[in-house]
């Protein structure tokens, strides 16, 4: 599956190409809409180079780039001291690729109502063949439907389960038709039904728009970004011969910040932003006295009143009924609730 002339090192989305084309698409893909801030490091592994790259530092574009553009790097280009370390202090693998589809196989199986929808996997050496025909739908259900359809990965890392321009774990290239992420499958089926590249862009920003994903580490974070990003300028390219253009391409990066999130997912709250059994300084009429803060919902192992600051998402197509603001911004523990 994978194109002999490409090499592992075309995996890696350089920040530098970013930048060069667009600083724009680079600061929104470092944005963090719930601080108003950039997401930030949330890793020890980059300490080493200075203090702007500490664990709780913003990651900002000159920290990326230019003579830094090298530091960030997919997980199957870093060395393997640095993979047994991420995998050892945070929990950190990486699923192949083969076992992504398998899993997004069954999603969709039960969506359909049949098996083998998008591809064929192989019984015995973890491949798969892509369905060569235009996909059909079961009765009552639409294209348009599947595009709509809400789907979510938790804890993404490089979000392998909603785009696979290569495998996480061997580093492996794979061809456009030949992917099997969540959000890939959206891309084929627009591209299946629609010709005229307005529509087809209308429908590909309502597909990012229900594709959401979540991770702790800010470096992760930006690659499963930037991932997503180079997705859509190469199914759009792949449609219709060149590259679209950067208000389309801008655009899409704003969904995309809103919608793959820094949190941490036992929480609901920006990493490490609880204060539990802290000191805090407290002014009182005769000067100044220390007393201990506690946060609840760390305290009691419940998401629901932590102190932290509560992850915002966008509830895109609904409007706030309290402001009329349209995409309306919703804590996404009060998804929660429902």
């Amino acid at each position: 599956m994978s194109n002999k002339d490409e090499s592992p090192a075309c995996i890696d989305i350089r920040e530098d190409n970013l930048l060069a084309l667009s600083a724009e698409v680079l600061d929104t893909l470092l944005r963090d809409h719930t601080t108003g801030r950039n997401i930030f490091w949330a890793t020890h592994d980059y300490e080493a180079l200075g203090s702007e790259y500490d664990y709780h530092s913003e990651i900002l574009p000159h920290l990326i780039t230019g003579e830094h553009g090298m530091i960030i790097r997919p997980r199957v280009l870093k060395s393997k001291e640095s993979q047994a370390v991420r995998a050892k202090d945070m929990a950190e693998v990486f699923t192949p690729s083969w076992v992504c589809n398998a899993q997004n196989n069954l999603v969709d199986e039960a969506w359909f109502g049949r098996k083998d929808v998008f591809n064929v996997e192989g019984t015995t050496n973890h491949t798969w063949k892509a369905n060569p025909n235009k996909i059909e739908f079961p009765e009552g259900k639409t294209w348009k439907d599947y595009v709509r359809a809400t789907r979510m990965e938790i804890t993404c890392g490089e979000a392998p389960y909603l785009v696979s321009r290569y495998d996480a774990t061997t580093g492996e290239p794979i061809p456009i038709e030949q992917r099997i992420g969540l959000l890939d499958r959206k891309l084929r089926v627009i591209s299946e039904n629609v010709d005229a590249s307005g529509d087809w862009l209308e429908w590909a920003q309502t597909a990012y728009k229900n594709i959401y994903a979540f991770e702790w580490q800010g470096d992760n974070l930006l690659l499963a970004r930037e991932a997503l990003l180079y997705t859509f300028i190469e199914y759009y390219q792949a449609k219709f011969g060149k590259a679209p253009l950067l208000k389309s391409i801008n655009y899409i990066a704003y969904i995309i910040s809103w919608n793959l999130w820094q949190m941490d997912g036992l929480k609901g709250v920006i990493p490490n932003s609880c204060r539990d059994n802290v000191p805090e300084f407290v002014q009182t009429l005769f000067g100044e006295e220390v007393r201990m803060v506690y946060c609840d919902g760390c305290q009691q192992d419940n998401i629901q009143v932590h102190n932290g600051k509560y992850c915002l998402i966008r509830d895109w197509g609904v409007k706030d009924p309290r402001t009329g603001e349209q995409n309306r911004k919703i804590r996404f523990i009060d998804l929660m609730k429902k």
